[in-house]
């Protein structure tokens, strides 16, 4: 830090310290005003001009210097100058000393800060780049935090200083005016309508300047398409997109009466129902029934063998997605009272939707999969709606690899139209989709080679999650490859390579060559945010490339709400259905009242083998964001019916807050993980404890038996030394075999333990 910054930040504290050191916050109490208001008020008759002046340099001062007090002297700047009088000092005086404040902020700890904390300012940066003004003035019109706070967070972000101030002094004025006339009031010193009415607009000026908000900021973004506003509307609601967040998102609202249409270009079900969920898990049973016939000898059986065809299993794979298919069918949704629209949706207006009835990109369909039927030659249609729905979906993200194109690729969109196997199969992604897709075409007879640029397989889970996946690739055969990056893919005499490189950990690499018969691209999924308006109408998307939104789940436009992959933060298909219904109830029923979209109890399961299922924090979650945690651990090796069923692997680990019971997270691999982890989502979501699993009945002999030995195992760990002392000394009274001197000398021993471990925490 230079001279000049040492010296300001030396008068800086030093001011502050006098401030304490001396008491000065007395002169700046309510009762203080109280005792010297006569005086006050003769020496303002007298002096009025000094009397200002006076006022406004304190209150700058204190506003400058982020003091306590700035409240009670707005209060009492009502009290001796009046409404108006005052709110011209008060208001310009705290305009110009949260400048002081910011620019004081900005000199000495910008520059530090933005180095070592840019990361917990993320969200006031990407607010102010976003914003600018409006997102300072939101700030100062609804009081969530302290002003003061406020002056020295903006000082570390790149507003301009005459912005901040401007909006500052508008956004205070609301407030400002509110807090004098309070102090008009109290100036009488006695209970009068004019001070209860004072009071109840101090108790309600938030709510009042929200919806103030609000409004602003939706006449700002509706400004150039008021001319495009309909009389009436076509529907309540469109949804774009038919599938999770699509499908629940138009079955909440034809439930609620409301006219509702969703549009869909592809096929209905979306990605879970025709690429993703169903047809992944019915091709991990099949490939799950093999790997158990190549264990028979675990289950008694000398010899067994299996004959099929890798086509034959394919189809069976369309067989169930055609059986489930009726569950998110035109027919279905119809009979609703949802209107089906096949076809290509464009958002031309906040409130008009324009779809084009032949889809712009057809792409081929798996065997057995079904198009949503369209009236042919029905051109381009044009729909008015007040609210419109987003829900997109992803698809897979496929990286820009030299070669990958020429040399040809899968994704699990389109690995379902295989009927031949990859006798060498290459995966690239280390990821949920990428470790189940390895597992089933290991299992079905490929020699599969996972690559993975990160350490590990998993990386999301905790490190011995990984492992234990690991061990069981290696076992079933499977080439694991982690910290390998994909530089290129070759033809070389019509064979396909993929050249990747190796770090062996110590900063050297070398390049690996892996040939292969397909390879699969697995990492990660990207969501659609391109050609459907979004960018004309100024939508914006977040670092994640998902759509931004709120809380509520709206974007810019409050009539217009975006859930499911699309929206992100989780590409599951149970959370897309979760957040569809805030979307819905929003769009439909805000005006009257909002729900925040919950996300503090979200569970997802990978259904390798073994399954790995979580919710909450897991333990390497909970140690990055500094989360203090007791973690519990259950080996299912010991569990009776994992023995009974050779599936005696996995643990259940559950992280829980110091001192209780209370259940911060679980993380749990192992057969039948994502079936075992229902218990405690449900006993996160409404409070329940470890305690409380307990002392439930569970099945015997039962997978779901894990749950409670892991609660018990919690529950002997909070029993101490001391206590099981007391306890062999009580029981060996009872027995006779010691005095009651022995036992009252435990309890002694057991409350002097006590006390030091008291002792120890408030340390």
């Amino acid at each position: 830090m230079d001279r000049k910054r040492l010296l300001l930040l030396a008068v800086v504290a030093a001011a502050i310290a006098a401030f304490f050191v001396f008491d000065l916050k007395q002169y700046l109490s309510l009762d203080f005003f109280q005792a010297s208001r006569a005086r006050i008020d003769a020496f303002h008759a007298a002096h009025p001009w000094q009397t200002a002046a006076a006022f406004f340099a304190i209150y700058v001062a204190v506003t400058a210097l982020s003091l306590p007090g700035a409240t009670i002297m707005t209060l009492a700047g009502g009290a001796v100058f009046g409404l108006v009088a005052g709110t011209v000092l008060v208001s310009f005086a705290s305009s110009i000393g949260a400048t002081l404040a910011f620019l004081v902020s900005r000199f000495l700890l910008r520059d530090w800060v933005q180095s070592r904390l840019g990361e917990k300012m993320k969200a006031i940066d990407d607010g102010v780049a976003r914003e600018g003004a409006f997102y300072l003035f939101a700030l100062r019109l609804v009081p969530l935090f302290p002003f003061w706070l406020i002056n020295l967070a903006m000082g570390l972000t790149s507003i301009r200083t005459r912005t901040f101030y401007w909006a500052s002094q508008l956004g205070m004025l609301a407030g400002t005016v509110v807090y004098v006339y309070a102090g008009t009031q109290l100036g009488q010193f006695r209970v009068s309508a004019g001070l209860v009415f004072a009071f109840a607009l101090l108790g309600v000026f938030p709510l009042v300047a929200k919806k103030l908000l609000d409004a602003i900021k939706a006449r700002k973004v509706y400004a150039k398409w008021e001319d495009r506003r309909p009389a009436k509307y076509d529907y309540n609601m469109v949804v774009i997109g038919a599938g999770s967040a699509g499908l629940v998102s138009a079955y909440i609202a034809a439930a609620t009466r409301a006219k509702v249409a969703l549009v869909e270009k592809h096929r209905m079900g979306g990605d879970c129902l025709n690429t993703g969920c169903v047809p992944s898990k019915a091709l991990i049973r099949s490939a799950r029934l093999l790997s158990h016939i190549a264990r028979s000898q675990e289950f008694g059986v000398g010899r067994a063998s299996a004959e099929f065809d890798f086509a034959d299993v394919m189809d069976r794979v369309q067989r169930v997605v055609k059986a489930i298919e009726p569950h998110d069918s035109v027919e279905r949704y119809t009979a609703l009272g949802v209107e089906c629209i096949a076809g290509t949706a464009r958002i031309t207006s906040p409130w008009t939707v324009e779809v084009t009835a032949e889809p712009l990109s057809p792409a081929p369909l798996p065997q057995g999969a079904r198009e949503v039927d369209s009236a042919p030659g029905a051109g381009a249609r044009v729909l008015t709606t007040k609210n419109i729905v987003i829900a997109a979906g992803a698809r897979p993200f496929v990286p820009p690899i030299p070669g990958l194109e020429e040399v040809g690729y899968l994704t699990s969109d389109t690995v379902w139209g295989l009927r031949v196997l990859p006798k060498r199969l290459v995966v690239l992604g280390g990821g949920p989709i990428g470790c189940e897709l390895t597992q089933a075409f290991a299992r079905l007879g490929s020699q599969v080679t996972q690559v993975e640029m990160l350490p590990r397989l998993l990386i999301r889970e905790d490190p011995e999650v990984s492992e234990l996946v690991r061990k069981r690739f290696a076992a079933e055969g499977i080439r694991v490859l982690t910290e390998h990056r994909s530089e290129q893919f070759l033809l070389e005499d019509g064979e396909k390579v993929l050249v990747a490189e190796a770090s062996d950990g110590n900063g050297s690499r070398r390049d690996v060559r892996i040939p292969f018969d397909e390879v699969l691209v697995a990492v990660g999924r990207v969501a659609n945010t391109a050609g459907y308006g979004l960018e004309e109408l100024g939508i914006g998307t977040t670092q994640a490339r998902t759509v931004q939104t709120d809380e509520y789940l709206q974007t810019i436009y409050p009539n217009i709400f975006a859930c499911g992959d699309v929206a992100g933060p989780f590409q599951f298909t149970h959370t897309a259905a979760h957040q569809a219904w805030y979307a819905a109830v929003n769009a439909l029923f805000g005006g009257f009242r909002r729900f925040k979209a919950d996300y503090r109890v979200i569970p997802w399961t990978t259904f390798t083998e073994p399954e790995v299922a979580r919710v909450g924090l897991n333990e390497q979650e909970a140690r990055q964001k500094g989360v203090a945690h007791e973690v519990t651990v259950y080996g299912i090796d010991d569990l009776d019916r994992a023995i009974a069923d050779e599936e005696a692997h996995g643990f259940v680990k559950v992280l829980t807050a110091p001192g209780t019971d209370r259940i911060l997270g679980v993380t749990i691999a192992g057969a039948h993980a994502g079936d075992l982890l229902a218990e405690y989502v449900l006993a996160m979501k409404h409070g329940l404890g470890l305690a409380k699993i307990l002392g439930t009945i569970h099945t015997y002999p039962t997978m779901a038996e894990a749950n409670k030995y892991a609660a018990g195992a919690w529950k002997r760990s909070t029993v101490t030394r001391g206590q099981w002392a007391f306890l062999a000394a009580f029981q060996g009274w009872r027995r006779g075999e010691h005095g009651l001197v022995r036992v009252l000398g435990e309890v002694g021993a057991l409350l002097t333990d006590k006390r030091k471990a008291y002792a120890a925490d408030a340390h």
